[in-house]
């Protein structure tokens, strides 16, 4: 077993009849993506990635890594969405949310150019102290704000640090293949890049170089990863009832239609945050439009039952749970016997912490249920590069087939572009003159 589906905890929230109604809708979104014939076709790359990658440059990014892994302690990746949440929730998938904290002998690796916080920068910037330093800068463009500043940042401080020519050796651009402002810098400089494919959107680009680099560098196995990719490709291939995947992407929609308008993903293990992260932008941006979509949110649970479990089991009935469980861990502790029982846990005495955590999960999935929340459940077979290869494919197929019954373009956002312009007018950027005078007179 690799990725399994499970939509028991949902039966009984619709029926074969109502199942049927969306079983056409599914064939024709499948169609629309297999013949490139639907919304947003030119960014439709990701769907054969895993076995049309550009193998020369998988080999670039492999001994990249390798040199990276050698002469640096710390590795910065910069950038913003896409170009950072796949990467981040690979590394934290894989390796360990303390993966920085762990001795190993593979650099730490930080995330900047996500915000616009000074103070966040700041710090990262003084763990770089008296320690090598490497930096992978992500943009398409290398004008998307929060990155451009947090490169102008770290090249100074290389510059500084090892002089032009030693900078050189220890910036890697992941950009587009011909044009854009980081290109013509790369090129200029003699920096080492990697390409950002054209018909893949930011949000699809995990399994690029975009997430291959910094992937590569904690020293995960690529090829596993890969492979659990391309097994998936053709495991969710067929249009028919034995696709878990088109089955998952149709219950979502049917389920958004029967009142749903949050779908909440819920994870047993914190390692799986960050993939929430990721997961949140892939349905959000690709489904939020026209006033249409299903709010993505997430949670870690026995965690959040402590916190937001009230209102899951008993609050206003707007939501459904995507449970993500995993069939074996990769480390465990067990609970021992104690002399005095003051806790009053020795029933537990022999159990293993993953066993405990499988039976929060069924009292869990039992109660919320009950409650009338429908529950999905996606289980993993372990945490290990094959399956998160599979499980990347998974959402991301999933993604664009909802999107697609849904009447939306998965593949573009045009709505991020709103805050962009307001921001650029209230800094004073040139040609936004008018514009600035406008929203000053609203806010004042």
């Amino acid at each position: 077993m690799s990725i399994s589906f499970n939509e028991k905890y949902a039966s009984g929230f619709f029926n074969a009849d109502e199942w049927a109604g969306v079983e056409p809708q599914i064939r024709l979104a499948h169609d629309m993506l297999h013949n490139g014939t639907g919304l947003g076709n030119d960014y439709i790359g990701w769907r054969d990635l895993p076995v049309n990658y550009d193998k020369d440059e998988y080999a670039r990014i492999l001994k990249a890594a390798q040199k990276i892994r050698s002469d640096t302690d710390v590795f910065i990746v910069i950038g913003i969405g896409g170009s950072y949440l796949g990467a981040r929730a690979a590394i934290e998938f894989l390796k360990s949310p303390y993966y920085n904290n762990k001795k190993k002998e593979t650099p730490d690796i930080y995330f900047v150019g996500n915000s616009i916080s000074g103070s966040a920068l700041s710090d990262v910037l003084s763990l770089c102290e008296d320690r090598r330093v490497s930096v992978n800068v992500i943009s398409k463009s290398g004008t998307t704000t929060e990155p451009a500043i947090a490169f102008r940042v770290f090249r100074e401080l290389l510059e500084q640090r090892y002089g032009k020519d030693g900078a050189r050796e220890r910036i890697y651009c992941t950009t587009d293949r011909a044009k854009g402002t980081l290109k013509e810098l790369a090129d200029r400089e003699g920096y080492e890049t990697f390409v950002v494919p054209d018909d893949v959107g930011g949000r699809f680009s995990v399994l690029t170089a975009v997430g291959l680099l910094p992937i590569a560098v904690c020293g995960a196995d690529l090829e596993q990863l890969m492979k659990g990719a391309a097994d998936a490709r053709a495991k969710y291939a067929v249009c028919g009832p034995d696709n878990d995947c088109y089955r998952y992407a149709g219950l979502r929609n049917l389920l958004y239609r029967k009142g749903k308008s949050m779908e909440l993903l819920v994870s047993y293990e914190p390692r799986f945050a960050m993939m929430a992260e990721w997961f949140k932008q892939l349905f959000g941006e690709s489904e939020g439009k026209d006033n249409k979509g299903l709010f993505p949110a997430s949670v870690t649970f026995s965690t959040d039952l402590h916190s937001l479990g009230q209102f899951i089991q008993e609050g206003s009935r707007t939501m459904f749970e995507t449970v993500v469980t995993f069939a074996h861990t990769d480390a465990d502790v067990t609970i021992r016997e104690a002399e005095d029982n003051g806790d009053g846990l020795n029933f537990l005495a022999g159990r293993t912490m993953s066993y405990i955590n499988r039976k929060a999960f069924e009292g869990t999935v039992l109660a919320h249920t009950d409650g009338g929340v429908p529950n999905l459940v996606i289980t993993v077979d372990r945490p290990d590069e094959y399956n998160l290869g599979e499980l990347i494919y998974f959402f991301e197929k999933a993604c664009a087939i909802s999107g697609y019954m849904l009447g939306v373009n998965p593949f573009n956002q045009p709505g991020v572009e709103a805050y962009k312009k307001n921001m650029f007018a209230l800094l004073g950027k040139p040609g936004y003159e008018a514009r600035r005078a406008e929203l000053e007179a609203r806010l004042n």
